[in-house]
């Protein structure tokens, strides 16, 4: 290194330095700026105040007097209909939290850290049948699983391509849910730290099992490393505005379908059977039956099942403890409907139903686990 930015990119390569400044990065760009100030301050301003005061009150009142049929009222604003569920929480609870996640991406992206942060978790990613490469996909996936899934193009053989995709359907929440499950641990810091633990190691090990069943090896990494330097201000909006205009354009049309089919659900009765067939399974867990309504929601689109544990926590439902443990089983929930559809298109109807099943097994049967440790050990996070 001849230059401070030399030594910066040096420094965030070497294990020594590098896993410390990515531990720096992830509190203070994904806890602190998307967790704390944008899942918990501006979510707040946004969804409480201004739609839950002003807003929806407004709508809703408009609606019930325009529209006179009960049905077509409940479609539009009752407790999941398109208004109240689709837009008030694409608008005011998910875009937030993506916008400044998508930023801090763009960030660094744009000082050239990404690549360095490849070369840095290259060996480490060698024990899970992965290379550096990997990374992209991995962190993307924090922002949207969906389009993450789509850019495990970029890595070279199908054996990588289908244990990042596992990783991605398993164990990487998308922005939306990262950051309301960290605004809502945040209360909770044991709770956190054994949500971030167990994550991990699920990660790791499920990794490390696809690495063991799938036949092949990791491939060698090579990237060039481009200069460190400040990030252009025009840069960074103008990519963050980017892939803001494809989630939204992407996500608010499955937003509304979702409240739609919800409303068909409810009509017909399968919405009902759905959630008895759950409630099992929630109880299993030692969670409260409403919990049924998460993980349904879940499947529809992460970010719904996240939505759903922020409204039991708001209705006082939850103990620090079933926080924890609903925390856990959504993120390595299946993979919502948008996800599950890529992944169809991109590794084929057998290996996104395996993928499927082992999400929801895996989901339950670490949640079941988890929760008997904690009776066992007499733990309370809250």
């Amino acid at each position: 290194p001849h230059t401070l930015a030399d030594w910066i990119g040096w420094l965030c390569m070497n294990p020594w330095t590098g896993f410390p400044i990515l531990a720096l990065v992830l509190y203070f760009g994904l806890y602190q700026f998307v967790g704390v100030f944008g899942a918990g301050t501006v979510v707040g301003l946004i969804e409480e105040n201004l739609f839950g005061e002003y807003i929806n009150p407004f709508v809703e009142n408009l609606v019930r007097s325009i529209v006179p049929w009960p049905a077509i009222q409940e479609l539009l604003v009752g407790e999941y209909g398109v208004w109240t569920l689709g837009v008030t929480y694409a608008i005011a609870l998910i875009l937030p939290i993506v916008t400044f996640f998508f930023l801090v991406f763009a960030l660094l992206e744009d000082t050239g850290y990404l690549p360095r942060l490849a070369m840095l978790i290259d060996r480490a990613f060698k024990a899970l049948g992965l290379n550096g490469r990997a990374v992209i996909p991995i962190v993307l996936g924090f922002g949207c699983d969906t389009m993450a899934t789509v850019v495990t193009r970029v890595l070279e053989t199908r054996r990588e391509r289908i244990i990042t995709t596992l990783l991605l359907t398993l164990t990487i929440p998308c922005s939306a849910q990262l950051g309301v499950v960290l605004a809502l641990l945040s209360a909770y810091p044991l709770g956190l730290a054994i949500w971030a633990g167990v994550i991990a190691l699920v990660f790791l090990v499920s990794g490390w099992l696809a690495a063991q069943v799938l036949p092949g090896r990791a491939t060698p990494f090579y990237m060039e490393i481009p200069p460190m330097r400040l990030p252009s201000l025009s840069n960074v909006l103008l990519k963050t505005l980017a892939r803001l205009q494809w989630y939204f354009l992407e996500v608010l049309p499955l937003f509304l379908i979702a409240s739609v089919l919800i409303w068909v659900g409810q009509l017909t009765g399968l919405f009902d059977l759905a959630l008895r067939a759950l409630t099992p399974l929630t109880q299993l867990l030692s969670l409260p039956a409403q919990t049924s309504v998460a993980f349904l929601f879940g499947f529809f689109r992460r970010d719904y099942g996240a939505a759903g544990l922020y409204d039991l926590h708001e209705k006082g439902l939850l103990t620090g403890n079933d926080m924890l443990i609903t925390a856990v089983v959504l993120t390595l929930f299946v993979p919502c409907v948008a996800q599950f559809l890529i992944t169809i298109k991109e590794r084929g109807w057998k290996t996104a139903l395996a993928m499927f099943a082992i999400a929801m097994t895996v989901a339950f049967g670490v949640g079941f686990l988890l929760s008997r440790a904690l009776g066992a050990l007499g733990v309370q996070v809250g």
